[in-house]
Order: structure tokens, then sequence, then C-alpha cells
């Protein structure tokens, strides 16, 4: 399953998880698929868009970097699965 998370750096600790990000470069735990990361630049917002079939490998990223960010985690599907899905009903 595919989840978008967005995050928030907490302004009191953003040089602190810049320093974590300049130096672990935020890998993701075995199970967890990055497929695309993007950052708002100056604003301490960004986004993660990561697979898994195993949540607790997302928990565990999260939770590693939940001192320095805010997060709201969303599941998403692409188009294909939402056609697939509106054309059980509509047609």
């Amino acid at each position: 399953m595919q989840f978008m998370v967005q995050w928030k750096i907490v302004p009191t600790d953003y040089r602190a998880a810049a320093e974590t990000f300049l130096r672990s470069g935020a890998p993701m735990p075995l199970g967890l698929t990055m497929l695309g990361r993007w950052h708002a630049p100056g604003s301490g917002h960004g986004w993660l868009l990561c697979e898994t079939d195993d949540l607790t490998t997302l928990v565990e990223h999260l939770a590693q970097w939940g001192e320095h960010c805010e997060f709201k985690t969303t599941p998403v599907v692409s188009d294909e699965v939402t056609g697939e899905g509106l054309a059980r009903v509509y047609r």
C-alpha cells in the first residue's frame, strides 16, 4: 500500500532535524520503500511517498523523526486503482 506522509519540522528543532538529515540521509527501514521525497525550501514542510505491506515499518520511520516533526499520513491510490473502483459502482 502507498502512503503520502506530509511533515512539518517543529520550528525549535529545525537545526537538529537538518543536522540529523545531513548525517543520515533519512534512510527507510527494511520493508519501507521510498518512491519520492520532496521539500518546500525554507518552510520546514515536506512530503514522502512510500510503499509498504508492513505498516510497522512506516511507524518505525516516523518514530525515528518524531522528536523533530509533526506528521499527517494519508493512504493513496493510483488513477488506475481509482478508476477500477469507480467502474464497479458507476458502470
